[in-house]
């Protein structure tokens, strides 16, 4: 009986090359369809867009992008995570996606376990920003003011539960601030409420802040990834503060496909995507959009889900926000 078992086992483990083989060989074998969890016309939507049209190319196959906004992404995610698993659908995932596992009571949908991690796309900045009239002049300032003033110092964000939000909220916490975050609707709200003087300083994307910075309306102060914007080498990050050197927030875009799709369909999938993404024409164009084009490998995308999952749902319960 036991020659027997190891003899069936072993039949089954040399099948899986095989296996692999023949699911590598036969994809893509109809058009790949994309659902990204926002509207048409954002960042992540163009980032997708760009993608598509040279992943089509190199595979040969139409390459569709289905919008499908929801609260949380869950209805892109629920999609996605009941598609065949056989890569042809696939999900625009993002830093969104590991602060819903830790904001919302349930999901229809667990973010680690009903995906398998393809490849990162990019990854772009959240600034802080203070109105042009501003008296602070750094982030240094600004950061000392609100040690030395508990209160008194109003930071501006989109919704509550976002990432800019929760950045905010992170850097009230990291940084050793007593202050109040201001929730608005949406960025429009967020710059007017800036301008106006409402808000002392506010914490957004960089991209859609850029039109502001640049007409001298509002100042950039720093940005909270890990490196200074590659365009604006005089802007610093958080890190560079003291006592802040493991302060690190950027909101990143990727691509996932079901759970249990072909690991030789992932493979092929992130190989192709990492071409991509190292064009030189590619980077210019995510460059555009304020993204700066940046691949990886499944094991490394699910690294760090993993780990913006627990430092988000951290951040969540510290602020003290209840799921929803």
């Amino acid at each position: 009986m036991i020659q027997r078992r190891t003899l069936i086992q072993a039949a089954a483990l040399s099948a899986l090359p095989a296996a692999n083989a023949w699911a590598q060989a036969s994809f893509p074998s109809k058009p790949l369809k994309i659902v990204v969890p926002f509207g048409a016309g954002g960042v992540a939507d163009l980032t997708a867009r760009a993608v598509a049209q040279k992943l089509s190319e190199n595979l040969g196959q139409s390459v569709v992008i289905d919008n499908r906004p929801s609260a949380g992404g869950i209805v892109a995610g629920e999609i996605v995570a009941r598609a065949e698993p056989d890569g042809h659908t696939l999900l625009l995932m993002s830093n969104g996606t590991a602060v819903s596992a830790g904001l919302f009571k349930s999901l229809p949908f667990n973010p680690r376990t009903d995906f398998a991690p393809v490849s990162l796309l990019g990854l772009f900045d959240m600034a802080v920003v203070v109105p042009e009239n501003s008296p602070f002049k750094t982030l240094a300032e600004l950061i000392a003011f609100g040690r030395a003033n508990p209160g008194k110092l109003n930071m501006g964000t989109i919704n509550i539960g976002s990432t800019q939000n929760l950045a905010a909220e992170l850097l009230r916490t990291q940084a050793n601030l007593i202050a109040q975050i201001v929730p608005y609707n949406g960025t429009p709200a967020v710059i007017n409420a800036l301008r106006g003087g409402q808000v002392d300083v506010a914490v957004e994307i960089l991209g859609p802040m850029k039109p502001q910075i640049n007409a001298k309306a509002v100042r950039l102060l720093g940005v909270m990834g890990e490196q200074r914007p590659k365009d604006l080498p005089q802007t610093p990050t958080v890190r560079e503060l003291p006592g802040l050197s493991n302060f690190n927030v950027s909101s990143w875009n990727a691509l996932a496909a079901p759970a249990k799709t072909p690991k030789a369909v992932v493979d092929r999938l992130s190989q192709e995507l990492g071409k991509i993404l190292a064009q030189p024409e590619m980077v210019q164009r995510l460059a555009g959009f304020n993204v700066q084009a940046k691949a990886s490998t499944p094991a490394q995308l699910a690294q760090l889900l993993d780990s913006d999952i627990k430092r988000w749902s951290d951040v969540i319960v510290k602020a003290g926000l209840t799921p929803q």
